[in-house]
């Protein structure tokens, strides 16, 4: 089995680098990997970017938002956390999340803890869970993948997953939240990152029966992996416009009177848009939601969008900057 060597901290990167091993390096050899994100939402394949994130926090702190190949809910990535995933032959046989967290659980006995696979996809410690999974087939291969929340900043975790009051109606995959914990605090004895990433390492070997052979992505590789980067993972289109259709409705109440925007999403694009409220205006309405129709539902686009309006025209006393938080912040 190759153990391949990855020490990108690159969300979007990374991300490719799990699609490669799925589709190109394991079609030679099963392949395993421990890896690392700087801070980032990883959602499912299935999921409504918007319901998952608290987008305005994500936007200030800078955390990265990249769709994985696999479904499932919403998880938060950092450098407290370790991912490990595998690329196998697979016999195309359902689901067997069992079958990859016995490794893990047996790592964590030889540092002393008691784990345990619970549910579908989860491996907890004392009830809380520290590793969420999930799997996608391509033919007759399998890739697997998990957290495993080592020393995670878990107040990050719950802002950035803590999505702001809004009435969404979709058919995305919704996450279930859980109960969460660090692997670190259930230590008998404090042990750095690198240990425990090598008793993970040692336990696959003997759970699997094979030798972990190290592998380094080469130029070719490196080349591949980076240009699959630039046309899906760092993209609006596969992070957001992937989302399934959903209608949105965000409200505020201003001075004036309040606003109530009516937005349907298809495709990430804004497919119409109503808006509603008590305020007094002097201008049709229907020329300003022509503006919007059609756009990315992304800042940048919405922004420019407006930025040729007089918003005076449509609300009293409302910048383009209010206007905006109101539609998408």
């Amino acid at each position: 089995m190759r153990n391949v060597i990855n020490s990108s901290h690159d969300p979007y990167l990374n991300m490719a680098v799990e699609e490669y091993l799925l589709t190109i390096l394991s079609q030679q050899d099963d392949c395993f990997m421990l890896w690392q994100n700087s801070p980032a939402i990883i959602i499912g394949r299935n999921q409504n970017a918007w319901e998952e994130i608290n987008s305005e926090y994500v936007k200030q702190h800078d955390i990265a938002v990249v769709r994985r190949l696999t479904g499932g809910g919403a998880v938060y990535h950092d450098l407290g956390n370790v991912n490990f995933t595998f690329a196998v032959k697979d016999g195309g046989q359902g689901f067997d999340f069992a079958r990859f967290a016995r490794p893990i659980v047996r790592a964590l006995a030889q540092l002393g803890i008691t784990a345990e696979a619970s549910g579908r996809n989860d491996i907890l410690i004392d009830g809380r869970k520290f590793s969420g999974n999930s799997e996608y087939r391509q033919g007759r291969r399998l890739l697997h993948h998990g957290t495993l929340l080592f020393a995670s900043d878990l107040g990050v975790l719950g802002q950035a997953l803590q999505v702001k009051p809004q009435k969404i109606a979709s058919k995305g995959i919704k996450s279930v939240r859980s109960r969460v914990t660090n692997i670190a605090d259930y230590l008998p004895h404090p042990v750095s990152q690198t240990v425990f990433q090598a008793a993970v390492m040692e336990a696959v070997a003997a759970e699997f029966g094979a030798e972990l052979r190290d592998y380094h992505l080469s130029l070719e590789d490196l080349a591949a992996i980076n240009q699959l980067r630039a046309d899906k993972y760092a993209t609006w289109q596969w992070n957001y416009g992937q989302a399934p259709k959903f209608n949105l409705q965000r409200s505020a109440r201003y001075s004036f009177g309040e606003i109530d925007v009516r937005l349907q999403i298809v495709g990430g694009h804004i497919q119409s848009c109503t808006i509603y409220g008590d305020f007094f205006s002097n201008a049709d309405m229907s020329k300003l939601t022509a503006q919007l129709t059609g756009r990315a539902y992304e800042r940048q686009a919405l922004a420019a969008a407006i930025a040729d309006l007089d918003l005076g025209r449509y609300f009293p006393d409302l910048s383009p900057q209010a206007f905006l938080q109101l539609l998408i912040d």
